[in-house]
């Protein structure tokens, strides 16, 4: 596929995703002068959409001081690579993946979230073992409903009993405000970010009152970066899938940034003037998180994918595209497509400037 660098981009088959380099550049570069110079705090970019060490490096030459990754299998891979500082936003749970963890800590730098003394118990015997000494964020459920102690006097409780534990180090708190994603006055969604994020750094002031240091506060998303970097006590920001810039960030959350990720796909059939069969189903495009924005079709009434198909309907008869052409679309929700290609084509000025594999695909475990 490297073989296509400098050719133009009329000569890559489809489908395939493209990432605009302009715009991905301009999206990393606001991302990172809103969290690390206007907030001045840290930025630690999740990853779980970027799947290649490469794109993360943009990040941390960037500023970025470390990465957050989704599973222990994406942060192998970024390890691998030579990226240090890791936080998995995550429990690693049970024998396997624990010794997995301790292993890795040899190379990297490598912190994961608890929400359990068992957990945690079972993380200082195979560190012991092992003779290293992994670091761990208690993750805080500020209302999100899925994992996590809740603030307060079990985060607390949590955090006492690690601090007695021989080998292992707790680092901070972590948590995602997510339930306020979807919030669109943005009056009311700040005040709700601001009263969430108060839970977890109450329960850090807590924690230190017991005589417990904490390095790390740790939260928010691309959906919120601009709000939670700014809350107090925060150390640090998570968002990293905004550089892509999707549908369902600017859309559904209100995220000021460039659309960067787009599919390229060949119009294979045009059974009608006001109808467009592609050849990007929703095994390229990703599905079940929004509509996608079809770019240079004019207007479009709606959109219908299925396994190997895309059904484009106009609003106006228009005899272009023709079989043959060439044509995007933003997808709906970067996270829900990346992972489904073995490489992004990074392109400036019409032409393919750079091949990333995606070898953080299928990294689930």
């Amino acid at each position: 596929m490297t073989n296509l660098v400098g050719q133009p981009i009329e000569l890559i088959d489809t489908p395939v995703p493209l990432v605009h380099l302009d715009a991905l550049e301009r999206n990393i570069a606001k991302m990172s002068t809103t969290i690390i110079n206007e907030a001045k705090v840290g930025w630690r970019p999740h990853t779980k959409s970027m799947k290649n060490p490469d794109l993360v490096q943009l990040c941390l030459d960037a500023g970025a001081h470390g990465i957050t990754c989704a599973k222990l299998g994406e942060a192998e891979v970024m390890a691998a690579a030579g990226i240090k500082d890791i936080l998995v936003a995550n429990e690693v749970v049970g024998a396997t993946k624990i010794s997995r963890l301790v292993k890795l800590c040899e190379k990297a730098d490598v912190k994961v979230c608890v929400d359990s003394i068992d957990n945690v118990r079972e993380i200082d015997r195979a560190a012991a073992a092992t003779g290293v000494r992994p670091r761990v964020l208690i993750e805080v459920d500020v209302g999100m409903g899925r994992a996590g102690v809740k603030p307060g006097q079990p985060a607390v409780a949590l955090a006492n009993e690690i601090s007695g534990l021989a080998n292992i180090d707790l680092a901070g708190l972590q948590t995602w405000e997510s339930h306020t994603l979807t919030i669109v006055d943005q009056s009311e969604k700040k005040r709700q970010i601001l009263a969430a994020l108060s839970l977890l750094t109450e329960s850090a002031d807590q924690i230190r009152q017991a005589g417990i240091s904490l390095e790390i506060i740790s939260c928010g998303g691309t959906g919120t970066y601009w709000i939670s970097a700014f809350a107090p006590g925060i150390t640090e920001v998570e968002a990293g899938g905004g550089i892509y810039g999707c549908g369902r960030y600017r859309r559904d959350f209100g995220v000021d940034l460039e659309p960067a990720l787009t599919i390229l796909t060949t119009v294979t059939s045009r059974p009608d003037s006001n109808r467009i069969i592609c050849d990007a189903g929703f095994k390229s495009s990703g599905r079940g998180f929004g509509e996608p924005e079809i770019l240079d079709c004019g207007v479009v009434e709606s959109f219908k994918f299925s396994a190997e198909h895309g059904s484009i309907f106009l609003a106006q008869d228009n005899p272009s595209p023709r079989p043959g052409d060439q044509i995007e679309f933003v997808p709906g929700y970067s996270d829900a497509t990346v992972f489904l290609h073995d490489y992004l084509y990074g392109v400036r000025a019409g032409r393919v400037e750079v091949v990333w594999p995606v070898v953080g695909r299928g990294k689930l475990q």
